[in-house]
């Protein structure tokens, strides 16, 4: 599997973190993803389809056209992994697919749609022809990079308390909490809460509950193995049987069947791992 990245020119970053790349990915098996918390536009270059398995909350499978949109997850969901012959995404900045996808990200939460819905059939197909008429891959970042570039034009502006409550946060969701942000703008905290949840697609609370888990299963895939008695305390959760309970909802595993199949994993996406 070949996985390449590019990280957008101003002003783009502000609002994508990354556009990403599989070659020759495929895989006969299934795969987790695991909630990051953000928004993915994917495409798949290989056949006009996209596929989920199952859902968080459900079992039903999903077929999309060959351009998608993942919301921000609070679970984990589902994928064939043969899907990943020729396939690229947008990784999006918390908040950053609010500005420019045209919809507020609590209407993508815990859900997936074609980006036809939010596009339309012309600009869509257009843009998916394109990607797919050329193979080289800085080639299609270019095309990609051009393509948001242009909508953001007519970008949604985002509010300005968002982005000074993700910086409270901290990047692993341990830092200032919600009232005190609220307070030091002037803000109650109900509107807060509403403010950020339009635009990340998340509550305050549910967007750093997974902060702490991305932190979790980073250390995990660092590592290998990890005393969670002590990771529990440095990650501010009460006991190990409060990290573990947390890490089966937003995973559906223990942190030891974690660490079995991540061990078993090979060629996995960042924040995907194998089901055994």
């Amino acid at each position: 599997m070949t996985y390449l990245s590019y990280t957008p020119r101003p002003p783009l970053n502000q609002f994508v973190q990354c556009l990403w790349q599989v070659i020759d990915g495929q895989a006969v098996r299934k795969e987790r993803i695991l909630p990051s918390g953000t928004t993915e536009l994917v495409v798949n270059l290989h056949c006009d389809e996209v596929k989920i398995d199952s859902r968080h909350n459900s079992s039903r499978p999903m077929n999309l056209r060959g351009m998608a949109i993942s919301g921000p997850y609070s679970g984990v969901f589902t994928i064939d992994a043969m899907q990943h012959t020729a396939i690229m995404g947008v990784h999006f900045r918390p908040g950053g697919a609010f500005a420019l996808l045209g919809v507020p990200s609590s209407e993508l939460t815990d859900t997936h749609l074609d980006a036809v819905d939010l596009w339309g059939d012309g600009a869509v197909r257009e843009l998916r022809d394109r990607l797919g008429a050329t193979t080289g891959p800085q080639e299609r970042f270019q095309i990609m990079n051009d393509a948001l570039s242009r909508r953001l034009r007519s970008a949604r502006r985002q509010h300005p308390v968002v982005q000074l409550a993700l910086r409270c946060f901290g990047p692993n969701g341990t830092g200032v909490q919600v009232r005190e942000v609220a307070r030091s703008v002037g803000l109650s905290h109900r509107s807060l809460i509403t403010i950020f949840t339009r635009e990340v697609g998340l509550s305050p609370k549910v967007f750093c509950r997974i902060l702490r888990f991305r932190y979790l299963y980073g250390l995990a895939q660092e590592n290998g193995k990890l005393d969670w008695a002590q990771v529990a305390l440095a990650c501010g959760f009460f006991d190990q049987s409060h990290l573990s309970n947390e890490f089966r909802k937003l995973s559906g595993l223990s942190p030891t069947e974690y660490l079995r199949q991540l061990q078993a994993s090979r060629n996995v996406l960042p924040g995907h791992i194998a089901m055994l």
